[in-house]
C-alpha cells in the first residue's frame, strides 16, 4: 500500500475542504461570542437535555478507555517508512508492477482503479527519475528490528524512519522477500518501544482489532474494526506461489498503510496491512493483513539469514468440498488435493499422484489447501516433511524431501479455490501440435480440448473456456474427444462427474452437475 507523490495527494485532498470549512468557522465564531444571557434570552429557546449518566453508559466509556489505552502503547512502535528509489522506465508504477521481478504483482481483481497504483509509488515519469514513497512499518524488537512490505522497500536507495515522536532515523534493509511481500530494516537504537507478537491461529471473525499506519500522508492514524474472515486465499494471479491465508478486516485501510500493524485487544500483533480491494481506489470496507504465523516466521528468517529459501513440493494443490470429497472417498470436505504433480519433482519422487488428498502434515490436520501451502512455504530446501495422504480409500504415509522454490522450471506449488461448479453443454477436439503450440500446452499434458461452449449452458456457467483442456473424467486419463465424449457419456443419468481441467498454465479438479432437462 503505497502513497504517491505526498504533496500532490495533499494538495488534490484539501482544497475544497478549506473553502467549506473556512465558512463555518466564521459562523460558528459569530454565534459563540454573543454573550450568553443574549442567547437565553432568545424567545422560544430551551436549554438541551444533559448528558447520559455515566452509570448508563459505563460499558461504553469502559470501552473508549480501553481503546485509548491500546493505542497510546501501540503507535510509539508504528512508524512511518519514506524512501527514496530510482525508476528507470517510463511508465506507470504502481503495487500491480513488479519492475521485472516476479513475486511484486499486486490482486490483477483490483483494476486500473487501484489503490494499489497510488499506495506506494508516484504517477508516470519519463525517463530514469528520482521518486519517494510513503509506507508504514512496525518495530517488532527494542534494538530497532523493523518489519515492513517488501512493496514498500522495493528497489530503495535510501530509507529513512520517523517516530511518533518525530525522531527520524536512518535505516538499512537486513533482508526482502518477495513471495510474502514481507522485508526487514533496522534502525539503530536502545530501549525502543515494540510491539509483542500475537497469535493468528487462535483469532476468530468478529474479533475487534485496531490498525495502525500512515495514510494518505496523515502520520500515525489508528483505525477500528473487526475481522471480518479468514483464511482469505491468494489473490495474486500472476504468481500462485505466494501463500495467502490473509486476514481481511473492515478497519478503515488506506493509501500508506502497507506494512502497518494490525493488533488485536491485547496489542498484540496479528497481522501487517498490506493491501485492499476497491473498485473505487478508496477504501471500501475490506482491508487484507498478513497474518503473524507467516509474519513472524518469515521475519525471524530474515532477521537470521537475511534471505528466506522457501521449500517446495512440486505440486498443484485445491481444496476438497462438499461437491467432490466423494470422489476421493473422503467424508467430509477436508484437506488438499493433489490436481498436479510436475515431472521430477520433490513431489513426484515420492510418489504423490493426482487424485491424493493430503490430510496432514507432520501429524498436523490440513484443513484445506491454503493452509499447506503457507506450511510448506515455511519449510527450507532440503528439510523432509511427512505428509499423510488418502488415496482410494487407503491411508498412505509419504515422506517429501523438499527442494528450492525456483529450482526445477515448470515446477508448481499451487493452491487454488475449489468451488467451481460445472455441468455438460461443450464441444471437444483433438489435440493437434497447431493446438498445442496455440495454447501453449505442455508436452506433457494430453487429453481434448475445449473447442466450443454454448452460451448459457451449464458449461459457461462452470466457467469453462474454448482452449482449456480435459485431462481425465471421473480420475480416468483422456486421450482424445472421442475419449472424452465417451467418459461423459458413460455417467450414470442423474450423477456429477469429477472432471481434470488444465486451464491457463495448471491443473485444478471440477465436479459438473448434470443437467436437469
Amino acid at each position: 500500500m503505497d502513497v504517491g507523490k505526498v504533496k500532490s495527494l495533499l494538495t488534490r485532498r484539501v482544497v475544497i475542504p478549506a473553502i467549506v470549512g473556512g465558512a463555518a468557522l466564521s459562523l460558528g465564531a459569530y454565534t459563540i461570542m454573543k454573550p450568553g444571557s443574549a442567547v437565553m434570552a432568545a424567545p422560544g429557546y430551551t436549554a438541551a437535555a444533559g448528558p447520559l449518566d455515566n452509570n448508563s453508559v459505563s460499558a461504553l466509556l469502559s470501552l473508549d478507555q480501553a481503546m485509548e489505552t491500546l493505542a497510546a502503547r501501540v503507535t510509539p512502535a508504528v512508524v512511518n517508512v519514506t524512501v527514496t528509489s530510482k525508476v528507470n522506465s517510463p511508465h506507470q508504477v504502481s503495487e500491480g508492477d513488479d519492475d521485472g521481478q516476479d513475486g511484486q504483482q499486486m490482486p490483477p481483481m483490483l483494476g486500473p482503479s487501484s489503490p494499489f497504483g497510488q499506495f506506494f509509488r508516484g504517477q508516470p515519469q519519463q525517463g530514469p527519475t528520482i521518486e519517494h514513497g510513503l509506507g508504514s512499518g512496525v518495530i517488532i524488537s527494542p534494538d530497532g528490528y523493523i518489519v515492513t512490505n517488501n512493496h514498500v522497500i522495493d528497489g530503495a536507495i535510501d530509507i529513512n524512519v520517523t517516530m511518533s515522536n518525530r525522531e527520524v532515523y536512518k535505516a538499512k534493509l537486513i533482508g526482502a522477500d518477495p513471495l510474502t511481500d514481507l522485508a526487514i530494516i533496522k534502525i539503530d537504537g536502545k530501549n525502543l518501544p515494540s510491539i509483542p507478537w500475537g497469535d493468528s491461529s487462535q483469532l476468530h471473525p468478529g474479533q475487534m482489532v485496531l490498525a495502525f499506519g500512515n495514510p494518505l500522508g496523515f502520520r500515525f492514524t489508528v483505525t477500528r474494526g473487526i475481522i471480518s474472515a479468514l483464511n482469505r486465499s491468494n489473490p495474486y494471479g500472476t504468481d500462485r506461489h505466494k501463500p495467502g491465508q490473509f486476514i481481511q478486516t473492515d478497519a478503515a485501510i488506506n493509501q500508506g498503510n502497507s506494512g502497518g500493524a494490525l493488533v488485536n485487544a491485547r496489542g498484540e500483533l496479528i497481522g501487517i496491512n498490506t493491501f485492499i480491494i476497491s473498485q473505487s481506489g478508496g477504501f471500501a470496507g475490506m482491508g487484507f493483513a498478513i497474518p503473524q504465523a507467516i509474519v513472524q516466521h518469515t521475519a525471524e528468517t530474515l532477521i537470521r539469514d537475511g534471505q528466506v529459501h522457501h521449500g517446495f513440493m512440486g505440486v498443484t494443490i485445491a481444496d476438497v468440498t462438499p461437491d467432490n470429497a466423494k470422489f476421493f472417498q473422503m467424508n467430509k470436505a477436508v484437506g488438499a488435493v493433489v490436481s498436479d504433480v510436475s515431472p521430477d519433482s520433490p513431489g513426484g519422487k515420492a510418489g504423490l499422484k493426482t487424485g491424493d488428498v493430503i490430510t496432514a502434515l507432520n501429524g498436523k490436520e490440513v484443513s484445506d489447501a491454503g493452509e499447506l501451502q503457507m506450511e510448506v512455504s515455511q519449510k527450507q530446501a532440503g528439510d523432509t516433511i511427512h505428509l499423510e495422504v488418502a488415496r482410494d480409500g487407503k491411508t498412505l504415509n509419504v515422506p517429501v524431501t523438499l527442494e528450492p522454490l525456483g529450482g526445477s522450471k515448470g515446477d508448481h506449488e499451487v493452491a487454488q479455490n475449489g468451488n467451481g461448479k460445472g455441468r455438460w453443454g461443450l464441444s471437444l477436439a483433438n489435440i493437434t501440435p497447431d493446438v498445442r503450440n496455440q495454447i501453449q500446452l505442455p508436452e506433457n499434458v494430453h487429453g481434448a480440448v475445449v473447442q466450443d461452449v454454448r452460451s448459457g449452458s451449464p458449461a459457461d456457467d462452470a466457467q469453462l473456456q474454448p482452449g482449456d483442456v480435459i485431462v481425465s473424467v471421473n480420475r480416468k486419463p483422456i486421450s482424445s474427444a472421442s475419449d472424452a465424449a465417451d467418459a461423459f457419456k458413460g455417467v450414470p443419468s442423474g450423477q456429477d462427474a469429477l472432471v481434470l481441467v488444465w486451464s491457463n498454465g495448471g491443473n485444478s479438479f471440477r465436479v459438473l452437475h448434470p443437467s436437469n432437462g
